[in-house]
């Protein structure tokens, strides 16, 4: 799934290629993308023929576009989702569910959402340019110059919950995925299970420079690209795949101490990570004698 890199990415992508654009004509070929808008697919087509793209803007893992009406086009990757900028003769990709079609340019070009698995999703948002309404909940991200460092500890430092738990809790800070938030435990000389009421006020402030850094690395080479799935607006793979210490080396030997690294299901996905750099937190005591908890 992409994660805060790899949306920035695209954001970046749409800011400099469709930005002052005018939609002319909105085909929705699959009506699932479309499914979170309440005018239906002819409904959603309508709402954006004649609106001019004004800015492309991010909150987490979500996109928006704010229109020159003050409304916005509200967009979420998903597992497999892809925003392509396209000249208009170019084939259609197999998996094509939206078309923008766009003018402004001297040859034409479309705004393609491309989405094999569908779990993405497009929507108007009335009223939404400055910051959509439906994504007013989430958390601003590590990177965003308004995220506030003490406020994140002072709720993290209240939480019994595993770190890696919090890191991907969208409430509590966005854009940190499975991917990244491995890798800054694997930094951090973390295990995803210490408690966050476990942790000092130190340890989170270089597990969130570690999450910084390890973004913004990312973001500087494209993002990651495990398989063909995951491009930017000009369908070019990013490659800090490459750069991971932890996430997807399963038995490789840790590059810090030759342990080799281990996986283990978490939340329907897996974590990574070194058993010797990042030891599991031992049980404590608590309640009835006999029953262990997290340390």
């Amino acid at each position: 799934m992409p994660e805060l890199p790899e949306v920035e990415v695209v954001r970046a992508g749409l800011e400099r290629h469709v930005l002052g654009a005018t939609i002319t004509r909105v085909d929705v070929l699959h009506g699932r993308p479309v499914r979170r808008d309440p005018r239906g697919a002819s409904g959603f087509a309508q709402a954006l023929v004649g609106r001019r793209l004004v800015a492309a803007r991010r909150r987490g893992k979500y996109l928006w576009i704010p229109l020159d009406n003050g409304d916005a086009i509200l967009g979420h990757l998903g597992m497999s989702g892809q925003l392509l900028v396209q000249p208009p003769t170019l084939p259609d990709e197999r998996h094509l569910r939206v078309r923008f079609v766009l003018d402004g340019a001297d040859e034409g070009r479309e705004l393609r959402f491309v989405d094999q698995r569908m779990f993405g999703g497009l929507s108007v948002s009335t009223g939404g340019a400055d910051l959509p309404a439906e994504i007013a909940h989430i958390a601003r991200d590590p990177l965003d110059p308004a995220f506030d460092d003490d406020e994140f500890l002072r709720r993290a430092r209240r939480r019994s919950s595993g770190v890696k738990r919090l890191l991907l809790d969208q409430g509590l800070i966005s854009g940190v995925g499975n991917i990244y938030a491995d890798e800054s435990l694997w930094r951090s000389r973390l295990h995803g299970d210490r408690p966050g009421d476990r942790l000092t006020g130190p340890q989170l402030r270089t597990l969130l420079g570690h999450a910084r850094d390890v973004m913004s690395e990312a973001l500087g080479q494209g993002g990651t690209s495990f398989d063909a799935l995951y491009v930017n607006v000009n369908g070019e793979s990013g490659y800090f795949d490459r750069s991971l210490h932890a996430y997807g080396r399963e038995g490789e030997p840790c590059e810090r101490c030759s342990t080799p690294i281990r996986r283990i299901a978490f939340m329907n996905r897996s974590s990574y990570f070194c058993p010797a750099c990042q030891p599991a937190p031992r049980a404590r005591r608590v309640g009835r004698p006999g029953t262990p908890v997290p340390d």
